[in-house]
């Protein structure tokens, strides 16, 4: 009798477990257990717009930051830097899960980026956002999520902001599948821009050779070789995108693309310093100083 109780005791404790994973996976998307810290206050200021997709046929939204001073100065322009969010993760992931405002205000403190415009994308496709799947960054039966960043809403960042027009001062950049997401769309928009970036990414997709930056960058042309710059980091743990990131970086030694690439600790996961939201926290600091290195080369 008590081994029965026992046994029933254990199975509902299983079966509690079994929803509270699935709950805390699947449904709020396994937040970070130690979240990067928030300032309080930094002068910045994040905001959702939309605008209307004629590519997708619905409004999007995407996030904005404008950089200190934007609205004294009305004759100044700016760079930009399109940051592409990952899996079951939208337009606010960068500011609610990343704590981009803070990186922001110690890059333009410390000198290592210009004030830019920072936009970030909703890159979900037309089946939403789920931790099932990665957002689909591609013209596909999903929707043309490629046109959408690649074209659309790169007017619409013209359109409405001060921004400088050459591609040179134009970046985009992901994380995890948006950094498959930002090569797969910006090597084929290289008049839009002239700097990629991946933090723990892929370049290889299921999709299909199509939309495998580690194939479409070999098609480029001389030219476009020589004004692409690149920045690629993966994590020690992720054992597979670190792989997939190498091959890569082989690829555009062999190619003689300008590039930097870095191996570090952590990468994908819930807790840790170098784990998760906090990988991805410390890393889009080293990138956009890198992007910032870039812009600064432009004007010298």
């Amino acid at each position: 009798m008590k081994i029965s109780k026992f046994l029933i005791s254990l199975a509902g404790a299983i079966a509690i477990l079994t929803i509270s994973g699935y709950y805390y996976v699947f449904i709020l998307g396994a937040p970070q257990l130690d979240p990067p810290q928030k300032q309080s206050y930094t002068g910045l200021k994040f905001q959702l717009a939309t605008f209307n997709s004629q590519a997708m046929g619905a409004v999007r939204n995407y996030g904005v930051i404008l950089p200190p001073g934007y609205n004294k100065n009305q004759q100044k322009r700016y760079p930009v830097i399109f940051l592409l969010h990952g899996g079951h993760d939208d337009a606010r992931a960068y500011a609610d899960k990343y704590a981009i405002l803070d990186i922001l205000h110690k890059l333009y403190q410390n000198g290592k980026l210009p004030p830019s415009i920072v936009i970030t994308p909703d890159g979900n496709d037309n089946r939403g956002s789920s931790p099932l799947y990665d957002p689909d960054y591609f013209d596909g039966p999903n929707g043309k999520i490629g046109i959408l960043i690649g074209l659309e809403l790169v007017q619409v960042v013209k359109s409405r902001y001060r921004t400088l027009e050459k591609p040179q001062f134009w970046a985009l950049g992901g994380l995890s599948s948006g950094g498959w997401g930002a090569f797969n769309i910006g090597l084929r928009y290289l008049n839009n821009f002239h700097i990629l970036f991946s933090h723990s990414g892929y370049f290889t997709d299921n999709s299909g050779s199509q939309n495998s930056p580690q194939q479409i960058v070999q098609q480029l042309s001389p030219e476009d070789r020589k004004r692409l710059r690149v920045y690629l980091d993966a994590g020690l743990n992720d054992t597979n995108l670190l792989a997939s990131t190498k091959a890569f970086n082989e690829t555009l030694n062999k190619l003689g693309i300008g590039h930097v690439f870095y191996a570090f600790p952590g990468g994908h996961g819930l807790s840790g310093a170098d784990v998760g939201w906090n990988y991805f926290h410390k890393h889009l600091k080293d990138s956009l100083s890198y992007v910032g290195e870039q812009f600064k080369k432009v004007n010298s």
